[in-house]
């Protein structure tokens, strides 16, 4: 069973805080909400989140601090944040917003249903990451408690090809998200998100293909977990 991603509501005014949820609960994920800047802070201490929409007019920490707070912290300066604004100041304002760390910057009133499709993509980006984590969680298991001959063989061999099946299914979705982010003209923060998910991916595969029997290769390298 897939585990629902978490995505990080950030806003002072409750209506707005349950107009997202109205929006975002046809994706079917976890949506957690915050107040304040200081609350949002306090959320991604202990959680884990897909991405973040953060408001940028808020009393007290605004949205721009809130965001370089984030990207200060080394645990969730990887996750994308896309600011929500009610006012438009123009080109810098936009500028400042993208300067802070934002993969995106929408003007209120917008469209729900590209709000919903934009926070989609870092979703299933985010899914495809964590599973590519627990590949090679289950790797490094059984390099570290593997046995020789015997049963350790076979049961090293089983793992082996389920560990191929699961890869395989997860490199065809990848395939297929880059495929589609290319024929959208995704934003490039996107593109450049997925591009680094396929070299973990083809790592992963280069690691897996030098434990097979016969391909005379010793202990393979991992791709790094970040």
């Amino acid at each position: 069973m897939v585990q629902k991603a978490k995505i990080l509501l950030v806003d002072d005014r409750p209506e707005n805080l349950l107009a997202l949820e109205a929006i975002l609960s046809a994706l079917d994920q976890t949506l957690v909400r915050a107040s304040s800047g200081e609350e949002a802070l306090k959320a991604l201490l202990t959680d884990d989140f897909a991405v973040i929409l953060l408001d940028v007019q808020m009393p007290g920490m605004d949205g721009f601090e809130t965001a370089a707070h984030i990207k200060r912290r080394e645990r969730t300066r990887d996750i994308p944040i896309i600011f929500l604004t009610a006012i438009n100041h123009g080109p810098h304002h936009t500028f400042r917003g993208y300067a802070a760390g934002a993969v995106d910057y929408i003007s209120k009133p917008f469209d729900p249903w590209v709000l919903r499709a934009k926070v989609s993509v870092f979703v299933e980006l985010y899914t495809k990451n964590c599973q590519l984590r627990e590949q090679a969680a289950l790797l490094r298991l059984q390099l570290e408690g593997g046995g020789s001959g015997g049963e350790g063989s076979k049961e090293t061999a089983g793992l082996l090809a389920e560990l191929s099946a699961r890869l395989a299914a997860v490199e065809e979705q990848a395939e297929a998200l880059t495929k589609q982010l290319g024929e959208e003209s995704a934003d490039a923060a996107v593109v450049a998100t997925a591009a680094h998910l396929e070299r973990k991916l083809t790592g992963l595969r280069r690691a897996l293909d030098a434990l097979e029997p016969g391909t005379g290769g010793g202990t393979p390298v991992l791709p790094a977990q970040g």
